[in-house]
C-alpha cells in the first residue's frame, strides 16, 4: 500500500467527539466511500495537513472494520482514534488527555476450573509517534485554542479497551482490570479494534487520544450531567490535531523532499580525473527532464499542460479515486483555467489561477493529479 504522506485519517466513535475535531478543519468536503461510509476530508486550519475525519460507532468492532476502510480508502501516513475515556488512576483528572502507550485487549481469555485466565493481546505505540507525541506535549502550543482556565495535562500510559462500559470500582470486571491490567490509566471500546487494523496494514502508524470525561467508577452519570463529555472530546481534538500536524511535517516525505512535493537529493558528488580524462556528468537520482550545455529552453505551453491534466483527471475518475461530484466540479474549474488560457489577456491570469485553486482543493487527495497541478500554478505564478 503506497502511504499519503500528506493525510491523516482520524476516526471517532460518538457524535460529540466528530464534533470536537471537525471544529478544528476547514475546507471539508464529503468523501463517499461505495460501500455507504461517508468520510469529510479537510484541512487542519490554513496548514497542508490534509485530514479525513469518520464516525465509526461504538465497539472494537465497527471501529476495526470502518479503521480498515479508511485505511484503503486514504493510504494514510497514520490513524489517529480521538475520542473520550474513564480515567483508571487517581491522579489523572477529569478533562485531561491520555496518550495510549500501549493498548490491551482484555477481554480475552481462557475460562478453566481454578478460574478464569487472561491472555493479553496488545500493541504499543510506534516508537516515531512516541516521540512526537511527546513533543507535542513539551510544547504546550495545542492548548492556545482552549477556553480560559482549561489546562489539561497529557499522561502517556496503557488504555484498556473492552466490549462494554465500565461505571464501576468494584465490579468483577473493575477487579479483573487490576489484576491482569494494573498499569491500564483508562479505558474505553474502541482502540483495540483500530490498533489491530494498523497492524495489519504493514503496521501503519496507529495513535490513541482519550479525553478523560469520568473516571470509571460509578460517578460516569454525574460527570456526564457536568458536561464533562464535550470538554474532554475538545481537549483531546485539539491535541489530536496538534499531533497530526507534526506527524506530516515529520512524515519520510516531508523530510525529503522539495516544497512541490518532488524528492531531493542531498549527496554530493566529487569527480577526478587524472591524464587526458576528464568528468562530464555524474548524479544520483534524476526526476524530470535533464539538459546538458546551453541549449534553447522550450517556452512552456500552459494548454498543453492543462490538456494533460485533463487526461489524467479522466483517469483518476475512472480508476475511483475521484467520485462523480468531485469529478464534475474538478472538470468545471479546468474549463474555465482553459477558456483563462485561450483568451491569453493579462486581466485572466487572476481568473486562471482562481479556478487553479478551486481545482487543487478539489483533487489535493489524489498524489499524482495535485503534483502536476502544483506545477501548473508555479507557471502561472511566474507568468509576468
Amino acid at each position: 500500500m503506497s502511504t499519503n504522506n500528506g493525510l491523516v485519517v482520524i476516526l471517532t466513535a460518538l457524535n460529540l467527539e466528530y464534533a470536537a475535531v471537525r471544529d478544528k478543519l476547514t475546507d471539508l468536503r464529503v468523501r463517499r466511500h461505495p460501500a455507504g461510509t461517508r468520510f469529510e476530508v479537510g484541512r487542519i486550519g490554513h496548514s497542508d495537513c490534509r485530514v479525513a475525519l469518520g464516525l465509526v460507532g461504538k465497539g472494537n468492532h465497527p471501529a476495526a472494520v470502518l479503521a480498515e476502510r479508511a485505511m484503503a480508502e486514504f493510504s494514510p501516513a497514520a490513524v489517529l482514534f480521538v475520542g473520550v475515556a474513564g480515567g483508571l488512576w487517581p491522579n489523572i483528572r477529569l478533562g485531561d488527555v491520555v496518550v495510549a502507550s500501549k493498548i490491551y485487549a482484555y477481554h480475552g481469555g481462557t475460562s478453566e476450573d481454578d478460574g478464569v485466565k487472561a491472555r493479553p493481546k496488545a500493541w504499543e505505540i510506534p516508537h516515531e509517534a512516541d516521540q512526537i507525541a511527546h513533543h507535542v506535549d513539551r510544547s504546550a502550543a495545542w492548548r492556545r485554542g482552549l477556553p480560559a482556565g482549561s489546562a489539561p495535562r497529557v499522561h502517556f500510559g496503557p488504555i484498556a479497551a473492552g466490549e462494554v462500559v465500565q461505571d464501576s470500582g468494584i465490579s468483577e470486571q473493575a477487579r479483573w482490570i487490576r489484576q491482569h491490567y494494573n498499569d491500564a490509566v483508562a479505558i474505553e471500546m474502541e482502540a483495540a479494534g483500530v490498533a489491530q487494523a494498523g497492524h495489519l496494514n504493514r503496521a501503519l502508524p496507529v495513535v490513541v487520544v482519550r479525553g478523560i470525561s469520568d473516571h470509571a467508577d460509578g460517578s460516569k452519570a454525574a460527570s456526564d450531567g457536568q458536561s464533562w463529555q464535550p470538554k474532554a472530546a475538545s481537549h483531546a481534538a485539539a491535541f489530536a490535531t496538534a499531533l497530526a500536524r507534526e506527524l506530516i511535517i515529520d512524515a519520510p516525505t516531508s523530510r525529503g523532499a522539495d516544497r512541490d512535493g518532488s524528492p531531493t537529493m542531498p549527496m554530493t558528488n566529487r569527480n577526478i580525473a587524472t591524464g587526458n580524462a576528464r568528468v562530464g556528468v555524474q548524479a544520483g537520482q534524476i526526476h524530470g527532464n535533464v539538459t546538458v550545455g546551453a541549449g534553447a529552453e522550450r517556452p512552456i505551453d500552459l494548454a498543453e499542460r492543462i490538456a494533460d491534466l485533463r487526461t489524467h483527471l479522466k483517469q483518476a475518475h475512472l480508476d475511483g479515486q475521484l467520485d462523480e461530484e468531485t469529478y464534475a466540479a474538478a472538470e468545471s474549474e479546468l474549463e474555465t483555467a482553459s477558456e483563462c488560457v485561450s483568451a491569453g489577456t493579462p486581466e485572466k491570469k487572476s481568473g486562471l489561477m482562481v479556478a487553479l485553486k478551486r481545482l487543487r482543493g478539489l483533487v489535493a487527495d489524489v498524489a499524482e493529479l495535485a503534483g502536476r497541478l502544483a506545477a501548473i500554478i508555479a507557471v502561472v505564478r511566474g507568468m509576468s
